[in-house]
């Protein structure tokens, strides 16, 4: 499936966006015909709210409420809840809205056109609306933004049955041959002679090999290296999890999706950088030959990590892939992860919540977020919690007991093996619970939007 907006010169019917303190001026301008049938149908304008626009040969356009600044505030994207009330065919916007108005509603238009249908063939398409690109929006951002989201929602609403190490290889090298990048993958016991021990460690319990995947593009510019945790699917090892605790542990490489969506949109923009990603694509189940409780991993750095905890796997394949970036210079070195259920018990599953040693970057970040529509929230890398991760027969304990802030707890972690002046480390969810406008129950990036719009600010672009 790829987003796109309808040809220029299609023809088009007008999608009136109008504010609720904008309806009195549009119905006085309306015509009867329309104001009649709009105050007789008790529309008020309400965020979302659409009515189809009868003419005399069938539809003459729509009218879709804006609400008010604070109802815009409460729900992102809810102009996508007027798009799902329209037929197909091809459309256009009319209504005084500002660029980033406009943007975020073309954006929204396009996401709202997400299905995901693998698992239902026969299933008939709907004649999806399209619009037309409005005046003055980037139109190529705004379609590369949704394409990189569609790439992520796939990848994470793929079962691990279809969505293994394996698959997510193809899946990057299928990116890379698009785009014309360089590809390597390091598979099963080369990864221990190559000294990835920590991922290895992980993953070696599964009939799927684990592997490291590095891609790069790009041949000159600065320098931006990406590292997305891919646990294709997460039992806990022999620290199993609950039943309830693993129905949706097919999205636990939703920082893999997150970063290879990231590096779609990069690539499709053309921008002028040296690109990395890397992913360590791994399954953490159950064998004779699983990483127990109390083991203790001499990682790529050197570092020893005493493993209290099998289901604390992400930092473990997350901290060798951290080192191997270390061996290159880089800009901006970032980690993505569905890594702590403290993140979302601090900040739910709408937000992204990150970690940056440079508060450059995170001033990029936050303008990037609301230019991307696509929030984030700053967290503390709080150096008095250091001793916490500190076991004290081994350099780190991989899930120490301490019983709180286990997500600040997880990023210092992660720092001691990231060890880069410029770095940004983001826990997100990679799941919408319930539907939302232009986000459907089920996997969705986090994080993506903002860095790529950060971008020109944190790299000088």
């Amino acid at each position: 499936m790829t987003p796109a907006f309808a040809d220029a010169d299609a023809n088009s019917l007008p999608f009136h966006v109008v504010p609720s303190d904008g309806l009195d001026g549009f119905l006085a301008g309306a015509g009867a015909a329309h104001a009649g049938w709009l105050k007789a149908t008790g529309f008020e304008a309400a965020l979302g709210e659409v009515r189809l626009l009868p003419g005399a040969e069938g539809l003459a356009g729509a009218v879709a409420g804006f609400g008010t600044d604070k109802a815009r505030a409460r729900m992102r994207f809810g102009l996508a809840k007027a798009v799902a009330g329209l037929p197909g065919g091809c459309w256009h916007l009319e209504g005084a809205l500002t660029v980033a108005q406009a943007t975020e509603a073309a954006l929204a238009w396009l996401l709202s056109g997400y299905r995901f249908e693998r698992y239902r063939p026969g299933r008939k398409a709907p004649d999806l609306p399209r619009l037309k690109a409005p005046a003055g929006v980037d139109a190529a951002r705004v379609q590369a933004m949704a394409e990189g989201e569609f790439l992520t929602r796939d990848l994470i609403n793929t079962p691990a049955q279809d969505m293994g190490p394996d698959e997510l290889e193809a899946a990057a090298l299928a990116l890379a041959a698009r785009f014309g990048a360089e590809a390597r993958v390091i598979r099963g016991d080369d990864l221990l002679a190559q000294n990835f021990p920590m991922i290895h460690a992980v993953g070696r319990a599964s009939p799927r090999a684990p592997r490291l995947i590095d891609l790069r593009w790009g041949s000159a510019g600065p320098r931006l290296t990406l590292v997305g945790k891919g646990v294709c699917f997460d039992t806990g090892g022999l620290n199993i999890k609950p039943s309830t605790g693993m129905g949706l542990m097919k999205k636990d490489m939703g920082g893999a999706a997150t970063v290879l969506g990231l590096a779609q949109m990069i690539m499709a923009l053309d921008l002028p950088l040296r690109l990395r990603v890397l992913v360590p694509a791994v399954e953490n189940v159950i064998a004779g030959n699983a990483q127990k409780p109390k083991d203790i991993l001499t990682s790529r750095k050197g570092l020893t990590v005493e493993v209290n905890d099998t289901d604390a796997e992400g930092r473990l394949v997350l901290g060798d892939a951290l080192a191997y970036a270390g061996d290159e210079p880089t800009d901006v070195l970032i980690s993505m992860a569905t890594l702590t259920g403290a993140a979302r018990v601090a900040v739910g599953p709408d937000l992204a919540p990150y970690w940056a040693e440079e508060g450059g970057l995170a001033q990029a970040l936050e303008a990037g977020a609301v230019a991307g529509f696509d929030p984030v929230w700053r967290m503390p890398f709080h150096a008095p919690y250091e001793p916490v991760i500190e076991p004290g027969i081994a350099d780190l304990d991989n899930a120490p007991g301490f019983g709180f802030a286990g997500s600040i707890t997880a990023a210092l972690f992660l720092r001691r093996f990231a060890d880069h002046p410029r770095y940004l480390h983001f826990d997100i969810y990679g799941h919408t619970p319930t539907d939302a406008p232009a986000r459907p129950k089920g996997g969705v990036g986090q994080g993506a939007r903002a860095i790529l719009n950060a971008l020109p600010q944190m790299l000088g672009l």
